[in-house]
């Protein structure tokens, strides 16, 4: 499954990679460039961090399934406990 960005996302993304040049780098890199790096971090790195991700919502979830028992138990054969007692229908 390919790793794709939404316009505005990949623009915040490059002017970011271009104002931390700009910030602690020697020289600023240009929007192309910062856009080739970007491509290769979404193609080259972005993968392990997704697959860390959807590893992270699958323990949530598993946790939350085996929990379900008892969020969801109801006590069987609970009517006549619940009866006032001595009392006759």
């Amino acid at each position: 499954m390919a790793i794709e960005l939404d316009k505005d996302v990949r623009d915040r993304a490059i002017a970011s990679l271009q104002r931390y040049f700009t910030e602690n780098m020697d020289e600023p890199i240009g929007n192309i460039q910062a856009g080739a790096l970007l491509h290769f971090f979404v193609e080259e790195i972005a993968p392990a961090i997704y697959n860390l991700a959807i590893a992270a919502a699958q323990e949530r979830l598993q946790a939350r399934v085996a929990e379900l028992d008892i969020d969801c138990h109801e006590e069987p054969f609970e009517y006549w406990k619940k009866q006032q007692p001595g009392r006759k229908r």
